[in-house]
């Protein structure tokens, strides 16, 4: 159960004065709607935390202002010079003076008399916003804020700038905030007396109004003690949430899968190459896991081509060898194909037999596999979204293998899970995760890596050329096409945005058309599956040399002949994609190349994400990169998926502590596994203000 001093911030947030329906929909906008698709929570909004401060204690005499800085004045009213007549784009103008010299506020689409009774002449009023200098005078277009002696005393001198939405601005925004801080009732302290004394961090309450209603930049700040806390908080409540789930998931015991070899045996002797060393020790891995009384939970992680879906399919032989059955999930249907036809013809080589189920299936054939699941015909099922509907039902499901887990949310994952008895899992990524990352976002699992490109598998020479140069792209496109080549042309949008100068798939296709005519095809999400895969058996077959493409193509799509990658507008992608598309080359005989189109000029971030590229093919050390540059809730694309994004934790400058509370965690599991304690129960206030309530209802269940 809730604490019930907490039931005000789980309260919508409509119930805080002054935010109402119409601004509660502008709320939903900027936070989110809540978990059941309401409108969000109080709650929210306290996590909504500033991105900068704008510091305004800077208060000169006019004499010494300077140009160019927010400051906050006080002066005295003189005249007012409203637009002429017939002319309202022209500005409405206020003179003022304080004893060293005169100020000129100056509004545009002004209310004049809203502005004549709030800086009535001959009164004395502070204004506060960015000094300018306009041809010798001094003035501020648009004060930030214009009061009198009384709301003086209360307008705050250090003030934070919140994310913002159209129609929400930062004054009402600070002010719901502010009737959140009021709902947040005292809380107890959930950490360590000594380790908070230790790193001098204030409470949790006291954190939260120092970032929300600043009195020291250098405190409030995201470097600062009070945002270190509230991190740290954050992290110790994901890693308590997942030590708690991944505790109940052994203790809720597992079936010993032990097969005899056979159908491993045929598969490996089917197999066109050796397996290299790490693909057999993780398939050693996963075997004596499948062995175990307990359930498997493991994530198997490898660069770009380092042959996941063998390893994979080796495990499920295994399961298949003790008489049960596998699924594999895969996030788009274009993935799922694909890994059908690596997995089809091996599968048949042992006797076993694969399908698949996506929302394509229908009819007859969709009867005819649910009853093969049915009557463990189908050894394998592979599939989308399609496998958790609950006209689903396997024989007997041992074993499940989720592909690019960080696609799907966590109670996608259970819900297939819940379809077989001690399902053992197993997830795999091909987007290499920082140690930090791994243990922030799958603490819950034991990690296997995949360090080696499989034998064959060429390195892919990287360069970056300027958009302008686009005639000599598509000459070397003309003799790469000529020698037999097959080529990838990747842009970041589908159709033309009116908002923005990116090129997109059909418009490039459009361009390059005339210049290759039936040799080119485009492809892109917002195709059908049978338009889709009718485009890939072209261009897998030959029949097309040149696909342009949206980033569609990131994942999983295996064609060996092609040997060229062209991303256009590189600078918007981010290093990981970017490594995601190289990966679409190399994997054939021929010499590969990538090439990374870029608009100058580049801004910092983007210079050092287009140099990682020519530097490196290391997936690991990209994905390091990449966690410098943009932090951690990107690179695992948890922004479009179930998975959680940070609140308050800033990944550059807060994962260090994620060891501390990763130990934290444990600890406090290994003494009081309930969280019956004094401290337990603190602990307790803290999932639920995190939302962990997953892991609550785990530990009520025992």
């Amino acid at each position: 159960m809730r604490p019930s001093d907490l039931n005000p911030l789980f309260a919508p947030i409509s119930s805080l004065p002054g935010v109402g329906p119409r601004n509660a929909k502008l709320f939903a906008k900027l936070l989110g709607a809540d978990e059941d698709g309401g409108e969000p929570l109080v709650l929210d909004l306290l996590w909504h935390l500033p991105t900068g401060l704008i510091d305004r204690r800077e208060q000169p005499t006019l004499s010494r202002a300077v140009p160019g800085t927010i400051a906050t004045l006080k002066v005295v009213i003189d005249q007012h010079r409203p637009a002429p007549p017939g002319r309202s784009r022209a500005p409405y103008r206020v003179l003022c003076h304080d004893e060293t010299g005169e100020l000129t506020l100056v509004f545009f689409h002004s209310n004049r008399k809203w502005l004549e009774s709030t800086l009535p002449v001959g009164e004395t009023r502070w204004v506060s916003g960015r000094i300018e200098d306009f041809g010798g005078a001094l003035q501020i277009v648009h004060p930030d804020h214009v009061v009198d002696e009384a709301g003086f005393a209360a307008l705050p001198l250090i003030e934070p700038i919140y994310p913002r939405t159209a129609g929400l601005g930062g004054k009402a925004i600070a002010k719901a905030a502010a009737g959140a801080l009021d709902a947040l009732p005292d809380l107890p302290e959930w950490q360590d007396t000594a380790f908070l004394k230790q790193h001098r961090w204030p409470s949790a309450k006291n954190a939260l109004e120092a970032i929300h209603h600043p009195v020291d930049p250098a405190a409030s700040g995201e470097a600062g003690p009070a945002w270190q806390r509230l991190a740290y908080d954050e992290l110790l409540a994901g890693q308590l949430a997942v030590s708690i789930v991944r505790s109940r998931v052994k203790k809720a015991g597992g079936l010993s899968r032990r097969g005899d070899g056979h159908l491993q045996a045929k598969i490996v002797d089917a197999l066109p190459f050796s397996l290299t060393a790490s693909q057999a020790d993780a398939v050693d891995a996963i075997l004596a896991d499948l062995a175990e009384l307990t359930r498997m939970l493991r994530l198997l992680q490898g660069d770009v081509g380092s042959g996941k879906t063998v390893v994979g399919l080796l495990a499920m032989a295994a399961t298949a060898e003790t008489g049960a059955q596998s699924a594999l999930m895969a996030p788009t249907e274009l993935l799922a194909r694909q890994h059908l036809r690596t997995i089809a013809p091996l599968a048949e080589a042992a006797g076993l037999k694969a399908a698949i189920l996506t929302g394509r299936e229908k009819g007859k054939e969709r009867k005819a596999i649910l009853a093969g699941i049915g009557d463990k015909s189908i050894d394998i099922l592979i599939g989308t979204h399609a496998l958790f509907q609950s006209s689903v039902e396997f024989a007997d499901l041992g074993f499940v293998v989720v592909d690019e887990q960080h696609r799907f949310g966590v109670h996608q994952r259970l819900a297939l899970l819940a379809k077989g008895k001690a399902v053992d899992m197993l997830v795999m990524t091909a987007t290499p995760i920082p140690r930090t990352l791994l243990l922030t976002h799958y603490g819950d699992m034991d990690a296997t890596r995949l360090t080696e490109k499989p034998a064959g598998r060429k390195p892919v020479t990287t360069r970056a050329m300027p958009v302008e140069r686009l005639s000599d792209v598509v000459a070397g496109v003309r003799r790469a096409v000529d020698d037999g080549a097959q080529v990838y042309w990747v842009c970041p949008l589908v159709d033309e945005s009116e908002e923005t100068d990116l090129i997109s798939a059909e418009a490039r296709f459009d361009t390059l058309k005339g210049s290759f005519g039936d040799q080119i095809a485009v492809i892109h999400g917002r195709m059908s599956g049978a338009e889709k895969d009718a485009v890939m058996a072209r261009f897998i077959d030959g029949g097309i040399r040149i696909l342009v493409s949206t980033t569609v193509i990131e994942v999983g799509v295996d064609v060996p002949q092609a040997s060229v990658m062209i991303i256009e507008h590189a600078e918007r992608f981010g290093l990981a994609q970017l490594h995601q598309l190289r990966g679409r080359v190399g994997r054939g005989q021929a010499s590969s190349s990538c090439l990374l189109l870029y608009k100058g000029p580049l801004g910092e971030i983007a210079r050092a994400r287009l140099n990682t590229m020519r530097e490196t093919e290391d997936g690991f050390r990209i994905a390091e990169e990449d966690l410098k540059l943009r932090g951690g809730g990107e690179i695992l694309g948890t922004r479009q998926s179930g998975m959680p994004g940070f609140r308050v934790v800033r990944p550059a400058l807060h994962l260090d502590l994620i060891e501390a509370a990763r130990d934290d965690a444990r600890l406090i599991l290994e003494r009081d596994p309930t969280l019956e304690s004094e401290r337990g129960r603190a602990l307790r206030t803290l999932l639920f203000l995190f939302r962990q309530d997953s892991a609550m209802r785990l530990i009520e269940a025992g």
